[in-house]
């Protein structure tokens, strides 16, 4: 009894993981989780206790605004001044949503047509290509790797392609695979969609999650953008916010206008003392964030070390809370899927298969980095284990 359009996305893979890990959960079984990339640490205290603070006042109990309230959507800006040297006007640059996943996803049923077709690079955030599904829209599926260079691709589907694409998503820090841009990559992409009447749309989500000397570039950092471009981003992984679910989207104007306009009809925006703790969150602070950032960055060198001691061969990224890591020779017969149900019955690992991020996804496994050093080094005994054992 379902539509058309539900029919033509896939059962959520992802959810597979989460299903079989609760379940092997309830039988008494010590399931070490790298699957979803929900954090586990706290969500840093001021925050709360602003949230605290705002939540005890009856003036913010009443409905608020679907585009978010003003100090919000001048605190996004300011904070982009500062972080990027990008100027944003509040009132027409900027729109709240109900995390990053909503506003794509509600973006593309304001912004696409049926038939209207997508260039979006695979392996993938899955809502980035299904979100054009479900507004009845075509994907153009560009597979890569790690590591190499996008552009000529997006360059020549551009030139190939017919109809000609109407937008191309792209996210980095790429999630699942941690793949890295500079800014001379978004340079190529702008010069090209001025070229081709083509909407940029990029997924900065872990804008912040950078290691080392990497410092991920804005998308709006580019002389222009603005005209051809906007950016998705949210609160979740920079402050470990993710269940507050605050996000925002800013750029071109016209694009912000169709967003305010649909979510008018759908939402009434973000409840009023959350949106105050997301301000507090974006001008307060920001030495919880790097605290953030090294802790994921021991993670990373615990399990990627311990990986490659064990004869897993695995690349550190250099920005995101995900390890990437393609399936180990021995196990090259065995599809993704199958791949990390394995561990989980037999190395007590919870991790995403990479068929759940699309078809370029296939042969690898993604882990996220929320468990502590500790668990990390309890499931590479279990790992060592699994491999040891004859197949």
């Amino acid at each position: 009894m379902h539509s058309n359009k539900l029919g033509r996305i896939p059962p959520y893979i992802l959810a597979k993981v989460v299903a079989e890990t609760k379940a092997a959960r309830g039988q008494g079984e010590d399931i070490i989780d790298f699957g979803m990339g929900n954090p586990d640490m706290a969500t840093p205290q001021h925050i709360v206790d602003k949230l605290v603070e705002a939540v005890s006042k009856p003036q913010n109990h009443r409905y608020s605004v679907s585009r978010g309230v003003y100090k919000l959507r001048e605190a996004i800006c300011k904070w982009y001044e500062r972080r990027y040297a990008v100027e944003l006007n509040p009132d027409t640059e900027a729109i709240a949503t109900i995390g990053a996943k909503e506003g794509v996803s509600h973006f593309m049923l304001a912004l696409l047509n049926p038939g209207d077709t997508v260039i979006v690079p695979t392996p993938c955030y899955p809502i980035h290509a299904y979100s054009v599904v479900l507004a009845e829209g075509n994907v153009i599926g560009i597979p890569f790797q790690p590591g190499e260079d996008l552009f000529p691709r997006i360059e020549a589907v551009c030139k190939n392609s017919w109809p000609k694409p109407k937008a191309i998503i792209l996210s980095y820090p790429h999630n699942p695979t941690g793949s890295i841009v500079d800014l001379s990559f978004f340079e190529k992409v702008v010069d090209l969609a001025r070229k081709e009447n083509l909407l940029v749309i990029h997924d900065h989500a872990y804008a912040e999650l950078c290691f080392g000397d990497y410092k991920s570039p804005s998308l709006l950092q580019v002389p222009g953008a603005k005209e051809l471009g906007v950016e998705f981003y949210s609160v979740s992984k920079t402050y470990n916010m993710a269940g507050w679910r605050i996000g925002f989207m800013v750029g071109n104007a016209k694009a912000v206008g169709i967003l305010t306009r649909i979510k008018s009809y759908l939402d009434y925006g973000m409840f009023a003392p959350i949106q105050i703790a997301g301000i507090c969150a974006l001008n307060g602070p920001q030495a919880c964030v790097a605290n953030i950032v090294d802790t994921y960055r021991s993670r990373r060198d615990v399990l990627v070390d311990g990986l490659n001691k064990l004869g897993w061969e695995v690349s550190k990224p250099e920005a995101t809370m995900f390890v990437w890591a393609q399936i180990p020779e021995k196990f090259r017969h065995m599809t993704s899927v199958d791949f990390a149900m394995k561990l989980l019955a037999e190395a007590k690992i919870a991790v995403s298969p990479g068929a759940g991020f699309g078809e370029g996804g296939e042969g690898y496994v993604r882990f996220a980095l929320i468990e502590n050093e500790k668990r990390t080094q309890q499931a590479l005994r279990g790992i060592k284990k699994m491999f040891a054992e004859k197949t």
